[in-house]
């Protein structure tokens, strides 16, 4: 099983002061969860960690989206923990059972690591409200008040508990919300987004994960954001792309893409003004069944190599993904009709051969050219039969004359669809030369 971080809050010394008395207003719901997947997560090692808890009569609880994923009867891939007990209780109690501990730093934000049996990594974080935030931070205290850490979380899919007996802990109709596909922020969405303005950008991946339509947003929610989308300026790039990625790969990726520029968040997250977004809902309806990379449609919202370049250094890509976004507004152009061309630029191009491959396969994606995508996807790169050491032992050297050469050579097996091989290369360039 692969344990995740609840997560690591910095703490700040500005911001605005949270009074524990102004709480969302909640009311707690409970039944009992007994599923396949549920047992499922019991091996000797959680059975493990969530003795040690009783013993010391700590409460230990999952949390978050493993919550989420066993209520809509799915296996949840990452479990977050939460606990009562702080950082120094935690601590105590696994060196006194001999437990080893890993990652000590994480204790000052509340995030307790331990390895059982040597075998397994439990991440457990403490109960936390917020006292200060400033829009991308929290300065935190740690509680023992269940309701209060729910309050503090984003979405009320989110804030939902579950008890290692199966008992749900549902402050916020967190449940009831996901039976009815709908997105909604724990308590005023004002006040969540303003502590973080990044729960902008989880509200619409989310709504691509949960709802049945692609228009099904609350009026108060929409007016929130739009009221609070300069906020975003104030986000690193990483974990904007972070979330953006997940939007562009998911459901009602065109429909989410324009609702959010509609609402003015394009200029704040490295996008253009206004971004290209007739091409992009043309691009999205035309390759929707042949999933492009995320990179692919929001390439689709630029219309230039400056525009991509600004946008990478808004949302820090990877050098594969700002290149896969290149290739792809550079290639878009004129619509290709057969695949030889794109098996030219990959043999001949500086990048990695098979990063370009896929590149390519990206511009037939983004083109709606299904079967040339496919047809190019199954092609098995071959290796140009002549080397630059073969030519010189004909007595060519190095440079321009011998460039010439190697591109017509190259350029006429292409044209026989890589089948010359090296013998009929070679008599091909001596027929040329006399």
């Amino acid at each position: 099983m692969k344990i995740a971080s609840l997560g690591l809050l910095l703490l700040v010394p500005i911001g605005r002061r949270l009074s524990h008395s102004v709480r969302p207003e909640s009311r707690l719901r409970k039944m009992l969860l007994d599923t396949p997947h549920f047992r499922a997560l019991f091996d000797p090692e959680t059975e493990r960690l969530s003795e040690l808890f009783r013993q010391y009569r700590h409460e230990l609880r999952i949390a978050g989206g493993a919550v989420r994923d066993l209520l809509m009867d799915r296996r949840p891939e990452d479990i977050d923990f939460a606990t009562t007990a702080t950082p120094q209780e935690m601590r105590e109690m696994f060196e006194k059972e001999g437990v080893r501990m890993l990652h000590k730093k994480g204790e000052a934000h509340g995030t307790v690591t331990v390895r059982i049996n040597d075998l397994q990594n439990f991440e457990v974080t403490t109960l936390r409200v917020d006292v200060k935030t400033d829009g991308r931070h929290a300065e935190v205290e740690f509680t023992t008040d269940w309701e209060l850490d729910a309050g503090r979380r984003d979405l009320t899919i989110n804030a939902m508990f579950l008890g290692l007996d199966g008992t749900l802990y549902d402050y916020f109709n967190g449940k009831e919300d996901l039976e009815k596909r709908r997105v909604r922020f724990v308590g005023d969405p004002e006040c969540r987004i303003r502590e973080d303005y990044l729960r902008i950008l989880r509200y619409f991946r989310f709504y691509g994960r949960i709802a049945q339509k692609p228009e099904d947003h609350e009026p108060k929610t929409l007016e929130a954001i739009r009221r609070n989308a300069e906020g975003l300026k104030s986000i690193s790039g990483e974990r904007l792309w972070m979330e953006l990625k997940k939007i562009l790969a998911g459901n009602y990726a065109k429909e989410i893409m324009l609702k959010m520029i509609s609402l003015g968040i394009a200029p704040h997250i490295g996008l253009p003004a206004h971004p290209d977004v007739v091409e992009f809902a043309c691009m999205c309806d035309r390759s929707h069944s042949m999933k492009p990379h995320p990179v692919t449609r929001l390439a689709a919202l630029l219309r230039t190599e400056e525009e991509v370049l600004c946008c990478h250094s808004r949302l820090k890509l990877s050098k594969y993904d700002r290149d896969l976004a290149l290739h792809v507004v550079n290639h878009r152009v004129p619509l290709p009709e057969s695949t030889k061309p794109l098996q030219a630029l990959i043999l001949d191009s500086k990048h990695k051969t098979s990063d370009v491959h896929e590149w390519c396969c990206e511009v037939l994606k983004y083109c709606g050219q299904g079967a040339l995508w496919r047809q190019l996807k199954e092609w098995q790169v071959p290796k140009f039969p002549i080397s630059g050491h073969l030519l010189m032992e004909r007595g060519l050297r190095p440079g321009p004359q011998m460039t010439r050469v190697m591109t017509r050579l190259k350029g006429a097996w292409v044209e026989s669809g890589f089948t010359m091989t090296r013998e009929e290369l070679l008599r091909h360039l001596e027929e040329e030369e006399s």
